[in-house]
């Protein structure tokens, strides 16, 4: 059962999950392929508009040279309006998937949501490579290429998201996030020392769900899926918790020690952004500051 693959490895996820009846229920349910497809013609069908009336908009503009600066050459045109094509197909799906943590209109209305291989939300890296790939795979080839990857892996998953370690999930059924996990206190040290990074995206979302759903499960089974999940969990940390713990407090554990680690990483790039930010903000020997800060010219 334990297997060296990441968790992003599309080939390796089918063996990280519980195949056993109960188990199967844990599984988070992708969403179908048609419904996928009904949610892009909705998302694209508004880029498409947006784009369409913003040339058209900008069009008349220049037409009409209603702001005063003449016509523009060819070479003005051309740059002009491959920016328009870079706002709608790039920008503005890349704002919309960041902002709404994978859900989109379309998504909204099919009642979907894309989330990462093991069941965590999106970050902007994720939805980056999503939205350049789209270019490639729902722009260019017109959806063909989406929907034929699409068909032929196990999640749904277009090309995209093979890239981005992502796929799309029903929201509405499978995906409530529930009470939030607590660290057991007697767990706490050991959790913080132990390395659980070879944990596999499948697993780790079976452990989750499993968690969020045991209140409604039977006493035997849940006693015996907790036992079965906290088995395969043990085989990809190091060291082993404590002699005696129980099962359920030990996958808590790895899943809040996890947790805090990805929010720890994302706060870091969140400063290193910020920090990137401010200083190509800074003006350079003086060029660009105000009167009254230093480094201003004075008369």
């Amino acid at each position: 059962m334990t297997t060296q693959a990441p968790p992003s490895s599309e080939r390796m996820m089918e063996p990280d999950l519980m195949v056993t009846g109960e188990a199967v229920a844990l599984e988070v349910t992708p969403a179908t392929v048609a419904s996928r497809l009904l949610s892009g013609l909705i998302d694209y069908g508004i880029y498409a508009l947006g784009l369409l009336m913003t040339i058209i908009t900008v069009g008349l503009v220049i037409e009409e040279d209603a702001l005063g600066i003449g016509q523009p050459n060819d070479a003005q045109l051309a740059a002009l309006f491959s920016g328009l094509i870079f706002l709608w197909v790039v920008a503005v799906p890349l704002a919309v998937e960041v902002l709404s943590n994978g859900r989109s209109a379309g998504r909204l209305v099919m009642g979907t949501r894309v989330v990462r291989d093991d069941g965590g939300a999106v970050r902007w890296r994720h939805c980056l490579v999503r939205v350049l790939v789209g270019v490639v795979e729902i722009w260019l080839s017109q959806t063909l290429l989406a929907v034929g990857t699409s068909l032929v892996t196990k999640r749904g998953k277009r090309l995209g998201d093979l890239l981005a370690g992502t796929y799309v999930v029903r929201e509405r059924h499978d995906m409530g996030d529930g009470i939030p996990f607590l660290m057991p206190p007697e767990l706490s040290s050991w959790a913080a020392e132990t390395d659980i990074r070879r944990i596999p995206g499948g697993l780790s979302l079976s452990v989750r769900t499993f968690l969020h759903r045991a209140s409604a499960m039977r006493p035997e089974h849940r006693h015996r899926l907790g036992m079965e999940l906290a088995q395969h969990i043990q085989g990809f940390v190091s060291p082993p918790p404590p002699a005696g713990t129980h099962p359920e407090r030990f996958l808590a554990a790895v899943m809040v020690e996890r947790r805090n680690r990805e929010f720890i990483l994302e706060l870091r790039d969140r400063a290193l952004e910020d920090s990137a930010r401010q200083e190509m903000e800074r003006p350079v020997l003086g060029v660009g500051a105000v009167t009254g800060v230093p480094g201003a010219p004075r008369s």
